[in-house]
């Protein structure tokens, strides 16, 4: 089931607006952002080297460090050795 639900919140995630929020996975190995959005919380998984758009209306983000960010909806995020760098 949770698997079913990660594979449905990328598949939104890919749909996401041009306004969305972006990652990049740069690392070697797939990273997992906890994403809450509108009450909801999801296990976002970005595979090496993916890019994934998510987040259209703003959210908040736990990052794989455990750093927690609030997002606008319209950031791009690098993963880069297990960090986020949110430009």
């Amino acid at each position: 089931m949770k698997t079913m639900l990660i594979g449905f919140a990328v598949s939104l995630a890919m749909i996401g607006g041009a306004s969305a929020a972006n990652v990049t996975n740069k690392d070697d190995q797939s990273q997992v952002l906890i994403v809450t959005e509108g009450g909801n919380k999801i296990d976002l998984v970005i595979e090496a080297g993916a890019t994934v758009n998510f987040c259209p209306s703003g959210c908040f983000v736990t990052m794989p460090s455990g750093d927690r960010e609030t997002l606008a909806g319209s950031e791009s995020i690098e993963i880069v050795n297990g960090s986020a760098v949110i430009k």
